[in-house]
């Protein structure tokens, strides 16, 4: 998420929310995540169990986008825009990008809501429960090398 927001937000300082209303997204640090793979993968703690991982902080992605404008030293535009419009920008991007700048997959996520599992999953023990909040320093911490979206990314060029 704070590879496409950053690049997206140096490239164009305009974003597009999904959805005339927004669904919350909780971000879940990397951080956060590596405890929970370990404890199913080499722990044994979560086998055969369907968890939930989710970050701590519901927030919408206008929210997310302000978030990384500041941290980045941009000033950002949120607009509105219906999901059909996100879902041709991301045909368009789909076919034209080498990574898209948002897929389909994303649209249905983000048009959907991203804030709580589906059942039947459990919660995560107490002590492998995300807690890093989407702070500026979290958003320091995660961000990629700085750069735009140019030639480089588009399907037969660069």
């Amino acid at each position: 998420m704070l590879d496409h927001l950053s690049r997206s937000l140096l490239t164009l300082p305009l974003f597009a929310t999904v959805g005339l209303t927004e669904r919350p997204i909780r971000p879940l640090a990397v951080e956060d995540l590596v405890p929970v793979l370990a404890a199913a993968l080499t722990d044994g703690r979560l086998s055969r169990e369907t968890v939930a991982v989710t970050g701590p902080e519901a927030l919408s992605l206008a929210e997310a986008a302000r978030r990384v404008a500041g941290v980045l030293g941009r000033k950002v535009v949120i607009a509105r825009a219906p999901v059909w419009v996100h879902r041709l920008l991301a045909r368009v991007f789909e076919g034209t990008m080498k990574i898209p700048l948002v897929s389909l997959a994303q649209v249905r996520i983000l048009a959907e809501g991203v804030i709580e599992a589906a059942p039947p999953a459990a919660d995560l023990p107490p002590d492998l429960r995300p807690s890093r909040w989407f702070t500026a320093e979290q958003i320091r911490k995660g961000l990629p090398e700085l750069r735009r979206f140019g030639l480089a990314d588009l399907r037969g060029c660069g």
